[in-house]
């Protein structure tokens, strides 16, 4: 079994520099202190990116996304956007990526004076660490689908924990997990508060019906850039999409259903609590949806170079 974020193994990687706090540094190299907020309490937030035909995917919306987060925890990233993203561009360079890297960047509030939780302790300095890595998404995964299971965690409104926010702190997104695993399953179903559908535990959920395509209002789901895509590539392509409160019943008698993320993109969903989705692999809106996104990341890239 494997998830949406499955992936071959790449020995590029071993020899890739990881960018940390300014310095380009061999990957068994790339540490920090066991007093970093990161590592202490999952202090800070994270953005994934993609390197596509030479450029930074949906940059853009990214950075948007990354330094709204940081606002909302009151954490000074240290850079500002042209000069983050020229550091990108110069980790990208030393490693020669050109294509099919997965770019995690993570920015936490740094190393602490003491081990415990007020940010007041902390030393003043954010940690910030990019990992790239030649990392492809799984053409198994696209062909098999995945099986999800409903896990009983819930997602959760912003005044509790707000799942449109990147923070490093996944506990309850991993036990979601773990259930799903333990069930046999790749990836868990995630209900909100009110036991509506709202997401995966990586990535967001969508549903097919007649010819429509349905997701969560986005209240307790995650602020997936390319879940905004998929939503704006159905209205750009005339293809009726609700975003709407829906129950397990209505998925259970789906046509098509599939995942969203910038890792796995598009990813076909073969069932849903040992229920099958009657569509061959991916159904044809699936399909559809996945040819409109290739063509999408492929101007995205053209008009956002690297070089």
């Amino acid at each position: 079994m494997a998830g949406s974020q499955d992936f071959a193994t790449d020995p590029r990687n071993e020899g890739v520099l990881v960018y940390l706090n300014g310095a380009l540094v061999p990957r068994a190299e790339a540490k920090v202190s066991i007093f970093d907020a990161g590592f202490v309490l999952g202090d800070g937030i994270w953005e994934g990116l993609r390197l596509h035909q030479g450029g930074l995917l949906f940059l853009d919306a990214h950075l948007d996304r990354l330094y709204d987060g940081a606002r909302a925890i009151a954490l000074d990233i240290g850079l500002t956007r042209a000069e983050l993203t020229a550091e990108l561009k110069r980790l990208l360079a030393a490693n020669r990526m050109e294509s099919g890297v997965h770019i995690r960047l993570m920015v936490t509030r740094g190393q602490k004076r003491a081990v415990n939780q007020d940010p007041r302790n902390a030393l003043g300095k954010p940690t910030l660490v990019i990992v790239a890595e030649h990392k492809e998404p799984s053409e198994e995964i696209v062909a098999r689908g995945l099986s999800l299971f409903t896990s009983t965690i819930r997602c959760t409104p912003a005044d509790m924990f707000d799942m449109r926010l990147n923070s490093h702190s996944r506990l309850n997104l991993i036990q979601a997990l773990l259930q799903a695993i333990a069930a046999g399953a790749d990836e868990a179903l995630m209900l909100d508060p009110a036991g509506f559908v709202s997401s995966c535990n990586a990535t967001n959920f969508f549903f097919v019906k007649k010819g429509e395509v349905f997701t969560s209002t986005g209240k307790f789901c995650f602020n997936g850039v390319t879940r905004a895509n998929v939503i704006a590539l159905c209205r750009r392509h005339g293809i009726p999409v609700q975003l709407r409160d829906f129950t397990l019943h209505e998925v259970y008698a789906a046509d098509e259903a599939f995942v969203t993320g910038t890792f796995g993109g598009i990813t076909p969903v073969r069932e849903i609590d040992g229920r099958a989705l009657p569509a061959n692999l991916p159904g044809p809106l699936t399909h559809a949806l996945r040819g409109a996104y290739a063509a999408l990341k492929d101007e995205d890239a053209a008009r956002g170079a690297v070089r």
